[in-house]
């Protein structure tokens, strides 16, 4: 490949087929392969709002690892949300496809539809609870003819430690789903499964200066609710805002929605989500006519010689991969990290799931001396990663055990069922890429990345990451969409001016929702950006 100069300009293809940037030459017209495609990434990469930004680049071949392209392949970077690549690959290496979460409720045998004592609510890090499965439990309580507790409930969530979040967490953050705390015993509150929080549905007052109507998912009183918002008048659209109190669970709800408005809504974390489970499943008891007489602890330890009278089991963990990586859900990343750690000293620590992040990554190739991840999610600014990390996992994952669950648990670019595509719903769609990228995303203030697996134009598999930091835009998702759309439709024979052709992608705004790009996101609502 020739030497080239990257300066900031217009990216031009002359009539002999030649690419220019700003009148510079960056490939030439005879130039095909690997070298006519590393000239369309050097002239996509040229755009004004990453010039003076940090980039890096790589494309492999995912057989026999060739470089087809290499820019700052080496350098560490934050990768936000691409940290759920190594996870989820080292999740299913360390705990198994098979591997389910159980939650389950232990005490004395019932005498008389008496439970003697104490009852224990355990968690084992189950992040996809949601209110009916503590509704289950409680009738599966009431199958056995339980019908009081002479005791108090106790929440046990000491198979995590009581750090909440992770290292270097923006604390600005911590009202919103994403960055919710983390607890071995948790609820969610919608089928997005974002547990440690409470959804917050809107719906306008039958007239104009009407309190607004507020509802709960799950249902509780963990939180205090102060509504200040009135309906508004006819037309005057939705202005509401949700804000949870910095240092307590008192959320308040401000503002107007007009009466012709349809539902709207928020989600906000809570502090200390074990009590928020614990509240769930009290009342989960009182519904199936069981009384508890005493109070409701949390954080204390099961005591050895109980009889566990239920018992719930998440989803296998091939389930909960997709259910993790295509949403891009923070709350499944940070259990499946604190797991792997119980799973490997017994400790539920960040620092127990770095270290078995690093010993299962290793097995395939991946030099973890150059990086460094604290957190499952990759939402910590002290997370630093290379893409020549990030595609010698690509590749070597590839004789894993896991790899087709792995691969599949992706998001794909532009496949119509969002459940498919997830966070790449739209994006590349009308290129080589869309149906045929399959690559985790990642977004943060500064932040944006792109990683995983392409088949080009001569069905070759290819591997590739890109992981742009620094940036002062508020997004650059169309770049990484250019990239991977080239790298898609190129082949051997491909021209620069056919490859920068099908670099060209659908214009979108804001990765094609109308979330603010200077968010710290994975979750942000009303839709996933990450």
């Amino acid at each position: 490949m020739k030497t080239r100069t990257l300066i900031s300009g217009a990216v031009a293809v002359t009539a002999a087929g030649a690419v220019t940037i700003a009148g510079t030459l960056v490939a030439q017209a005879e130039e095909t392969g690997s070298a006519a495609l590393g000239g369309a990434i050097d002239a996509i990469l040229a755009d004004s709002r990453i010039v003076d930004s940090q980039a890096g680049v790589l494309v492999r071949d995912a057989a026999t690892g060739e470089v087809l392209y290499d820019r700052n392949g080496n350098q560490r970077a934050i990768p936000a949300s691409n940290n759920k690549l190594a996870t989820v690959a080292a999740a299913l290496d360390t705990l198994g496809e098979d591997y389910t979460f159980s939650t389950e409720v232990i005490g004395d045998r019932p005498a008389d539809g008496v439970v003697s004592g104490d009852l224990y609510l355990r968690g084992s890090g189950d992040p996809s609870m949601l209110a009916e499965d503590y509704q289950r439990l409680a009738a599966d309580l009431a199958d056995l003819g339980v019908s009081m507790v002479d005791g108090d409930l106790v929440a046990d969530d000491t198979a995590f430690d009581d750090v909440r979040h992770g290292d270097e967490w923006a604390w600005g953050d911590f009202q919103y789903s994403y960055a919710m705390e983390v607890s071995a015993l948790t609820v969610g509150s919608s089928k997005d499964k974002l547990s440690g929080t409470v959804r917050f549905y809107v719906d306008p007052g039958a007239a104009e200066g009407d309190e607004v109507a507020i509802t709960t998912v799950p249902e509780t009183d963990y939180v205090t609710i102060v509504n200040e918002a009135t309906t508004g008048a006819p037309g005057s659209g939705d202005e509401i805002s949700i804000n949870r109190d910095e240092r307590s669970n008192t959320v308040r709800i401000t503002g107007t929605l007009a009466a012709d408005e349809e539902q709207t809504y928020g989600t906000r974390s809570v502090i200390e989500p074990t009590g928020l489970a614990a509240d769930v499943f009290a009342d989960a008891l009182a519904d199936n006519g069981i009384e508890l007489q005493g109070d409701v602890r949390l954080g204390e330890e099961t005591p050895q010689g109980g009889e566990v009278l239920a018992t719930h089991d998440s989803a296998p963990l091939s389930h909960l991969s997709a259910e993790l990586l295509k949403p891009s859900n923070n709350a499944y990343a940070e259990s499946f990290f604190k797991a792997m750690g119980i799973a490997t000293t017994g400790e539920g620590t960040f620092a127990a799931g770095e270290d078995a992040v690093y010993a299962a990554l290793a097995k395939y190739g991946v030099d973890t001396e150059p990086i460094r991840q604290v957190d499952g999610s990759g939402l910590s600014r002290w997370d630093e990663v290379t893409p020549d990390m990030i595609t010698d996992l690509l590749i070597g994952a590839r004789e894993a055990s896991w790899y087709d669950t792995w691969y599949a648990a992706m998001p794909v670019a532009c496949e119509p069922d969002p459940e498919i595509s997830g966070t790449l719903d739209k994006r590349m769609c009308n290129t080589p890429a869309a149906g045929n990228v399959h690559a985790k995303t990642g977004t943060m203030t500064s932040v944006s990345a792109l990683s995983g697996y392409v088949t080009d134009a001569d069905g070759r598999e290819l591997v590739f990451s890109v992981v742009l930091n620094d940036h002062l835009a508020d997004s650059v998702k169309d770049v990484e969409d250019q990239i991977a759309a080239a790298i898609a439709g190129h082949s051997e024979s491909s021209t620069a001016e056919e490859i920068t052709t099908f670099g060209k992608v659908d214009e979108i705004a804001e990765n094609g929702t109308d979330v603010p790009g200077d968010k710290e996101c994975t979750w942000y609502e009303p839709v996933t950006v990450c």
